[in-house]
């Protein structure tokens, strides 16, 4: 699903003291891999007074970046004895790409690369709200089946944006105000909506969706 940011190396065996000799990522380069995506990156607005970060950005088989995202309030819980009630927010800003055909290293064709729609886009942070709720309750034979049901589920619900589970909810975005498909989970809530410039999602736990405004923003504010 969605990739990770650069992480610090703390491994001191033979193999990363050789590999400190090389260049690691750091937090520029991953705001670095924001700016160079050339999506029309949003937040939340000045109103969340909550701790920002960067999440991650998509890039698709052809090396187009598809999709990226920005984190607002606690990280995902680490720990199976973490049962503080987390508030979070996390904004998912998707590039408006059609259909796009693949090719094998020879240029012979390798068939196509879906369109993204705001289907699309809220599958996907349908997909991050479940990832971000790990089921440490369950018997961890079991975590990873429900982990791929509760993602295949996202994905359906998707298809269809009219009607049940989802109905409209409309939030400043900007200076507008937008509609957006709406819908809540056990496990938080899910929304999207079609912007002009792009296609912007979010998804969130313990935290009002009905008193959130986004905003163009800046991805060095979050790094």
């Amino acid at each position: 699903m969605l990739s990770q940011n650069p992480a610090e190396i703390t491994s001191t065996s033979p193999e990363s003291v050789e590999n400190t000799n090389r260049r690691l990522p750091t937090a520029v380069d991953a705001v670095s891999a924001y700016a160079g995506a050339g999506l029309p990156w949003y937040g939340l607005d000045a109103g969340w007074q909550g701790a920002r970060g960067l999440g991650s950005v998509s890039t698709g088989p052809d090396g187009i970046v598809e999709f990226g995202t920005l984190r607002h309030g606690d990280p995902p819980s680490t720990r199976p004895d973490a049962r503080a009630q987390r508030k979070s927010v996390t904004v998912l800003t998707m590039a408006k790409l059609g259909r796009r055909p693949l090719f094998k290293p020879d240029g012979q064709p390798a068939g196509s690369v879906e369109a993204m729609a705001v289907g699309s886009a809220a599958a996907l942070a349908g997909v991050g709200l479940v990832e971000d709720n790990w089921p440490w309750d369950l018997d961890p034979s079991v975590r990873q089946q429900w982990l791929d049901q509760q993602r295949e589920l996202a994905y359906v619900v998707s298809e269809v944006l009219a009607g049940d589970p989802w109905q409209p909810l409309t939030l400043p975005v900007g200076r507008q105000q937008q509609a957006f498909h709406y819908r809540e989970s056990p496990y938080g809530w899910v929304m999207a909506s079609a912007r002009p410039d792009c296609f912007l999602a979010a998804y969130g736990r313990g935290v009002s969706a009905y008193s959130l405004a986004f905003v163009r923003v800046d991805p060095k504010l979050y790094g």
